[in-house]
């Protein structure tokens, strides 16, 4: 018994997996923070092209 927790106690194989899922964490409120600004670009982006579609739509319709 006195060996089970012996080895127990010098296990480090639960330190390496909470390394691992704090790693992990962290590379995902990046990508969030990342992800997050790129979308509110895209949505400039995106908006003006929608603008000018519109813009040529009306001029279309307009022409005979």
């Amino acid at each position: 018994m006195s060996k089970f927790i012996k080895s127990f106690l010098t296990d480090d194989s639960g330190a390496t997996a909470i390394e691992y899922g704090l790693i992990a964490a962290l590379v995902s409120v990046a990508a969030i923070g990342t992800l997050g600004s790129l979308g509110t670009s895209l949505d400039g982006i995106f908006g003006v092209a929608r603008d000018e579609l519109d813009a040529a739509a009306t001029a279309a319709k307009a022409t005979p």
